[in-house]
C-alpha cells in the first residue's frame, strides 16, 4: 500500500472532486486541510468535517540572540547537569518540554499504518520509521524548551491525526516527564517517561534521554519498547549551532521476539556519517530479515539483506580510495574554537529495490523566524476561548512566561519565568517544613509490564475533566 493509498483509506477521500464546490484539498504535514473553512463557535476556524483548523504561524517572530553572551553563563557549567542550573530565557524556545515530547506524535499515521499491516516484520518497519520520525523535529531546533514546573500538564487531542495525549511533570529533581497517548478508537496506546540528562562540555551541550517508550497494538496483541538516541548541540559558544543524534536504538517486539537495531551514527572525523541511520530487523533467532537505512532528517528505507549486501559489495569495488586527513589537518580541526558542521548531502543514496518507509514533511516557509518549528510544533501552544474551558489549570498553554515569549514580550517573559521558579522553590520549602510529600495527579510510579523496569503509569481519568486537587503552579 502506498502512502497516498493509505491516506485515502483513513480519510475516505479519493480526490479533490469529493470536496464541495471549488474548495481545494491540500496535503500538508500529514493532514488534509480544506480551505474556505466555515466558522465555528467563538470564531474558531473549522474544516468541512468539523475539525478545527490549526494556526500556521506564531504571533511574533523569533528574537535575535546575536547580542547575548552565552559564555558568560555557561563557563561555570562545564561538566554539570544543566537541569539544576537556572538558565536565562535567551536560550529558550516558546514551548515547554512537555509540548516538545508531544512532537513524537507528528507522524502518528505510521502507527495507524502498522495497525493495518498483517505481517509482523512490516509492522516492525512502520514502528521503526515512527521511532526515527519522533526525533526528526529536532533538526535545527537549537532553542531549549522550558523546564516544566512540577505538576505541569499538557493535553492534545488531534481528531485529524487520530489520537489524544496527556502528559505530566511528575518529578522536578530529577526532572521526569510522563506521557500517555491513545488512538481515538483505542487501536493503540503509546506511553513513556523521559529523564533528560543535559550536560555542557565546553563547546557543546549533550542530551541523554533516559526512559522507555512503549507502543501497544491491542488488535495484534503486540507491544514494542525502545529508548531514544542521544542528542548533541554543537557550537553553543561560538560558530553556527548544529545538531547530531547518535547511539543505538533497540526496538523490541515483546510478542514475537523480533528486534530492530538502529544505529544513529555520530558525525565522525570526516563528517560523512552525519544524520545517517542504519540498522536491521532480526527474528528471535537473530536472523536478519531486512535492512533499514536513511537519515533521521530526511527519510527511511527498507530492503532485503541479500540485495543490500550484494549492492554494497559492488559499490565498494567501484569506489576510489578515501582521502585521509594529514596530521596537520587533524590537529587544526581539534583545536578550532568552533566545531565546523560537515557538508551535508541531503539526499539519501537509495539502493535499487528499496521501499520507502517514511519521509519528513516540509517546514513552514518562515520556519527560520519561528525557532525552526515544524507545522505541527507551531500549533502546540495555540490557545482560544473554547480550549480554556476544557484545559486543566496546570496546562502549558496557560504558562505566562511561555505565552509572553511567544508573543514577543521577552522582558515580561523573563520576569514571569523567574517568578514561577521562585514560586516553585517556595512551595518545595513549605512541603519540606510540613514533611509533606508531593503527590502526582495523573500518573503513578509503577512497573513497565514489558521491560520489568520502573516506569510512570497513567492512572486514567484526565479526560473526565475533574480537575479537583490540581496544584496551583502558575
Amino acid at each position: 500500500m502506498s502512502e497516498e493509498e493509505f491516506y485515502d483509506a483513513v480519510t475516505g477521500l479519493e480526490s479533490d472532486e469529493s470536496c464541495e464546490g471549488s474548495r481545494e484539498l491540500n496535503y500538508k504535514s500529514s493532514e488534509f486541510i480544506i480551505e474556505d473553512n466555515p466558522q465555528g463557535k467563538n470564531g474558531t476556524q473549522l474544516q468541512e468535517n468539523g475539525i478545527r483548523k490549526r494556526r500556521a504561524t506564531l504571533p511574533a517572530p523569533m528574537f535575535s540572540r546575536s547580542d547575548f553572551s552565552v559564555w558568560s553563563i555557561l563557563k561555570k557549567c562545564i561538566g554539570l547537569e544543566l537541569s539544576k542550573i537556572t538558565m536565562p530565557i535567551a536560550f529558550n524556545e516558546p514551548l515547554s518540554f512537555l509540548q516538545r515530547i508531544t512532537e513524537y506524535m507528528e507522524h502518528t499515521y505510521l502507527i495507524h499504518k502498522a495497525n493495518m499491516l498483517s505481517d509482523s516484520v512490516e509492522r516492525m518497519q512502520a514502528v521503526a520509521a515512527f521511532a526515527v520520525s519522533a526525533v526528526a523535529s529536532q533538526w535545527e531546533r537549537t532553542g531549549k524548551p522550558f523546564n516544566p514546573l512540577l505538576g505541569e500538564t499538557f493535553e492534545l487531542t488531534r481528531e485529524d491525526l487520530g489520537f489524544r495525549l496527556i502528559s505530566e511533570q511528575v518529578s522536578h529533581h530529577p526532572p521526569i516527564s510522563a506521557f500517555y497517548s491513545e488512538g481515538q478508537n483505542k487501536d493503540f496506546i503509546f506511553h513513556g517517561s523521559i529523564y533528560p540528562k543535559l550536560k555542557f562540555w565546553g563547546k557543546s551541550v549533550e542530551a541523554e534521554p533516559k526512559g522507555t517508550n512503549t507502543l501497544e497494538l491491542p488488535q495484534h496483541k503486540e507491544a514494542y519498547t525502545w529508548t531514544n538516541p542521544s542528542c548533541c548541540v554543537h557550537n553553543v559558544i561560538l560558530g553556527k549551532l548544529w545538531i547530531e543524534q547518535y547511539g543505538t536504538v533497540e526496538i523490541v517486539n515483546h510478542s514475537t521476539g523480533e528486534k530492530c537495531i538502529l544505529y544513529f551514527k555520530p558525525c565522525g572525523l570526516f563528517g560523512k556519517e552525519l544524520h545517517k541511520v542504519e540498522g536491521y530487523i532480526q527474528d528471535k533467532n537473530k536472523k536478519k530479515l531486512c535492512i533499514i537505512y536513511g537519515k533521521w532528517t530526511e527519510c527511511m528505507w527498507s530492503i532485503d539483506p541479500n540485495t543490500y549486501d550484494t549492492y554494497k559489495k559492488t559499490e565498494k569495488r567501484g569506489v576510489e580510495p578515501r582521502k585521509t586527513k594529514t596530521n596537520e589537518e587533524i590537529d587544526k580541526s581539534e583545536n578550532d574554537e568552533a566545531d565546523d558542521m560537515p557538508e551535508v548531502q541531503e539526499t539519501v543514496h537509495v539502493v535499487p529495490g528499496s521501499r520507502l518507509l517514511w519521509r519528513i514533511t516540509s517546514r513552514p516557509p518562515d520556519s527560520g523566524k519561528m525557532y525552526n518549528f515544524t507545522h505541527f510544533a507551531v500549533t502546540l501552544n495555540e490557545l482560544d476561548s473554547d480550549m480554556k474551558d476544557l484545559l486543566a489549570p496546570t496546562d502549558c498553554r496557560l504558562r505566562p512566561d511561555i505565552r509572553a515569549m511567544e508573543n514577543g514580550d521577552m522582558e515580561f517573559a523573563s520576569q514571569e519565568k523567574e517568578r514561577l521558579e521562585e514560586k516553585q522553590r517556595a512551595s518545595r520549602k513549605e512541603r519540606a517544613k510540613s514533611e509533606e510529600e508531593w503527590v502526582t495527579r495523573w500518573f503513578q510510579l509503577g512497573t513497565n509490564p514489558y521491560t520489568g523496569l520502573q516506569d510512570w503509569i497513567y492512572a486514567g481519568g484526565y479526560f473526565d475533566r475533574n480537575y479537583t486537587n490540581c496544584p496551583d503552579i502558575y
